[in-house]
C-alpha cells in the first residue's frame, strides 16, 4: 500500500493539514519542514495526480466569520478589516455561524478548499476550547477576534476588558467615591470574567471594601440593567455604580429615575463600550470607548502577517486599551448636592 499524507504526518509528528500546506507550497516552521522532508524521503511518498490538482491558487480573498448578524459593534470592526484588506488588494467575504452545525472548525475548509486565503473569526461569546485547539493545530492562516480560551498558539485580538473596568473604578475613586457597586455581565460572555476581575482587584488595590450585596449579575440589556439596579437599591448603601456595559447602565438610569433619584446628584454611574446612545441619554454617560475599528485593523494586519510568514510568525494575544470618556453621569463626592429647580 502506498504511503498517505496521514503516514507522513504521523512520522513527522505533525498534523495532516500541515503536511498539505507544506506540499502546496505554504510556509511552515523550519524544524517542521526538515521533519517533513525526512518523513517523505523515508516513506518514499509521492503525490498522486488527484493531489496535484488540489494545489491552491491565491484567491485574494479573506473570510470573516461571525457568530451574529445583528451585533451593533460588528460594522465598525468590518470597516477596520476592509480598510487593511483593500490596501493589500484583497476582498472580504462574510460567513455566519448562526447555525449550530457551523462550528469554527468547519470553516477550516474555506481555506483548504481554496475559497479564501485566510480567516478572521469574530465572537464575543465564550468559545469552545477544543474548537480553538483544532484551529491552532490545523495551521491555516487565522486570527481569532474576542475570546481565545487561553490557547497560547493562536493569534487573537480583543479589547483589554480588565483595564477598561479598572480605569472606571479608579476614576470614581479619584472623584471621591469609596462605596462602588458593580453590575456584572452574563456568564456566556467572554468579557465578563475579565471585567469582574478588573472591578474586584482594583477595589482591593485601592484599599476599598467589597460588599457582596453590591455585585449583581444580569444580561447585557436595558431591561437587565433596570432590574439589577432595583435589586442594588434594595440591598446596598453605595454612592456609585460601574455597569459592565452601556445598555445595562442605561437601564439602570431608568430605575434611578423611576424611584425619584437624580444622577449624578444622588448617585454616579458609568458604562462600558461607548455606544451611540451613551452621549444622547440624560445625563450623558461616562464610559470607556472600545476601539472597534482599530481592533478590526489590527486583526487584519495580523492575518496578513501570518499569511506572509506562515508559522514562523509568532502567535500572540493582542489587547487594545479602551479610552475613558468622561461625561455627565458622575460627580465629585465632595461637591455640594445641587438643588433641583
Amino acid at each position: 500500500m502506498n504511503p498517505t499524507i496521514k503516514d507522513v504526518a504521523k512520522l513527522a509528528n505533525t498534523s495532516k493539514s500541515t503536511v498539505s500546506r507544506y506540499l502546496n507550497g505554504s510556509p511552515v516552521k523550519k524544524e517542521t519542514e526538515e521533519a517533513l522532508k525526512k518523513a517523505i524521503k523515508e516513506l518514499n511518498y509521492h503525490r498522486n495526480e488527484n493531489a496535484r490538482r488540489l494545489v491552491r491558487s491565491k484567491t485574494q480573498t479573506i473570510g470573516i466569520v461571525v457568530d451574529s448578524i445583528t451585533n451593533i459593534f460588528y460594522p465598525s470592526i468590518f470597516r477596520g478589516i476592509e480598510e487593511v484588506a483593500k490596501e493589500k488588494g484583497f476582498n472580504c467575504v462574510f460567513y455566519s455561524m448562526t447555525s449550530n452545525k457551523y462550528k469554527e472548525s468547519y470553516f477550516q475548509n474555506l481555506f483548504f478548499e481554496g475559497h479564501v486565503d485566510g480567516i478572521i473569526m469574530i465572537s464575543f461569546s465564550k468559545r469552545d476550547k477544543q474548537e480553538l485547539v483544532e484551529i491552532a493545530e490545523a495551521g491555516f492562516p487565522a486570527v481569532v477576534f474576542g475570546d481565545s480560551a487561553g490557547i497560547p498558539n493562536i493569534i487573537s485580538v480583543d479589547v483589554d476588558n480588565y483595564y477598561g473596568i479598572a480605569e472606571l473604578v479608579r476614576y470614581l475613586h479619584r472623584i471621591g467615591h469609596e462605596k462602588i457597586a458593580y453590575i456584572s455581565g452574563p456568564e456566556d460572555a467572554a468579557a465578563t470574567k475579565c471585567r469582574l476581575a478588573g472591578y474586584l482587584e482594583t477595589i482591593g488595590q485601592l484599599g476599598l471594601k467589597v460588599n457582596p450585596s453590591w455585585i449583581v449579575t444580569t444580561d447585557w440589556s436595558n431591561e437587565g440593567g433596570y432590574h439589577a439596579m432595583n435589586q442594588l437599591l434594595a440591598d446596598g448603601d453605595f454612592t456609585a455604580v460601574v455597569a459592565s456595559n452601556d445598555e445595562t447602565a442605561i437601564g439602570a438610569l431608568r430605575a434611578f429615575q423611576e424611584r425619584g433619584y437624580h444622577v449624578p446628584t444622588n448617585f454616579s454611574i458609568t458604562g462600558f463600550d461607548d455606544i451611540t446612545l451613551a452621549s444622547w441619554v440624560y445625563p450623558s454617560l461616562t464610559t470607556v470607548k472600545q476601539p472597534f475599528m482599530q481592533m478590526g485593523m489590527k486583526a487584519a494586519t495580523e492575518l496578513f502577517r501570518r499569511m506572509e510568514h506562515g508559522e514562523e510568525y509568532p502567535s500572540e494575544r493582542h489587547l487594545l486599551k479602551p479610552e475613558l470618556i468622561i461625561r455627565d453621569s458622575c460627580r465629585k463626592i465632595s461637591e455640594p448636592i445641587a438643588t433641583l429647580k
